[in-house]
């Protein structure tokens, strides 16, 4: 059942290199370039080089928060760009422990503490270290193509953007590698457990941050649909009209608009971006009610990328050979989805979802 209804999407295959040979394990790092470079141009845009340095400085810290359970700081990062400094805040909250925390880099919507889309006690007892930013810190999400603020500013001239110039996911998702840095000089985290999360366009910007930067070990996105986990092709979610009619089309290269009424011939698909993540682990969230994001194409893009799993030895997605109901939570492979009741939203439900799923796999190893 479910292979049909895969064939029937009529995906860019995911194995078969730009030269028309078959990939091999051992091919694998060459067709996961291959596969970098067509997402870069279609859709994400090209993401500059790091910074040579990142600079951290603690604003504030709170030594008994969560009543005595976490330490908090607020930290502001320093790096270098083509134009200058730049710089923006992040929260860490971490677990009193007397080992290194596996941690969680949230990148949020809003700045506040707690928020209704991140229950910070609940992760923290949970035994995990959170660390979030404010993604409007970064780069203000104007709907109209304005790329005179935020880091955007730092890397383009607005009025000549070239088609494959990077967008407001790609700063995003810069962003949150920004603060993996800083994070990897602590030794109150432990360095070979650390996510990155996010939910709807932010739920995109984690998994386009994780298929970047190999040093995240998972990625964990929410409702995250069209140019997040879902399949475009053939799919009944958004469309490429649906961002230009929003203003939101600058989240991706100027090349993007161009498959305006084309989703179905589109040169990627994004199983491409769950592979890229491969064989590390991904955990997708979807929500029945949520149309948008296309729960089904989700759930079916974790279904081809595990392909790559396999070919690496992994187990990807486990499933039963059919599409799953409401309160389904599927967390056997490295490719984990769960669908729940409800609309788009990220709830307490996911969170914890989420938190189970890498639990699970912690005491796996």
């Amino acid at each position: 059942m479910l292979q049909q209804a895969l064939a029937e999407r009529l995906l860019p295959p995911l194995l078969i290199m730009n030269d028309r040979q078959p990939c091999t394990r051992d091919s694998w790092p060459k067709r996961r370039q291959e596969l970098l470079r067509r997402l870069e141009t279609h859709i994400y845009g090209v993401t500059p080089p790091a910074p040579d340095d990142v600079e951290s400085q603690l604003l504030r810290q709170d030594d008994h928060d969560l009543a005595d359970k976490a330490i908090t700081r607020q930290i502001l990062l320093r790096f270098a760009t083509p134009r200058g400094g730049f710089s923006f805040p992040y929260h860490l909250f971490l677990p009193k422990s007397d080992r290194p925390s596996p941690l969680i880099v949230h990148i949020t919507f809003r700045p506040s503490i707690p928020d209704r889309y991140m229950p910070v006690e609940e992760i923290i007892d949970n035994g995990f270290a959170l660390a979030f930013f404010n993604y409007q810190d970064v780069s203000p999400d104007l709907h109209n193509g304005d790329f005179s603020q935020g880091l955007g500013a730092c890397y383009l001239d607005a009025a000549a953007r070239p088609d494959n110039a990077w967008g407001r996911i790609g700063q995003w998702a810069f962003a949150a590698s920004r603060v993996l840095d800083d994070l990897l000089t602590m030794p109150e985290i432990d360095h070979s457990r650390v996510s990155v999360a996010g939910h709807s366009r932010l739920g995109k910007t984690a998994l386009w941050c994780a298929a970047q930067d190999e040093r995240f070990s998972s990625v964990i996105a929410n409702n995250s649909g069209f140019a997040g986990a879902a399949l475009a092709s053939r799919g009944h979610g958004e469309k490429v009209s649906d961002f230009i009619r929003c203003g939101s089309s600058d989240w991706f290269c100027p090349r993007f608009t161009s498959y305006l009424g084309r989703e179905n011939e589109l040169p990627f698909d994004q199983h491409d971006m769950l592979a890229l993540i491969a064989p590390r682990r991904i955990c997708v969230g979807s929500a029945a009610l949520d149309v948008g994001a296309d729960p089904p194409s989700e759930f079916l893009s974790c279904l081809a990328a595990s392909d790559v799993y396999r070919l690496l030895g992994r187990s990807g997605l486990i499933t039963p050979d059919r599409f799953p109901e409401p309160g389904t939570v599927l967390h056997e492979g490295e490719i984990g989805y769960h669908i729940r009741p409800g609309s788009h939203y990220f709830s307490r439900t996911d969170w914890l979802a989420y938190l189970s799923y890498l639990r699970h796999h912690e005491h796996k190893n």
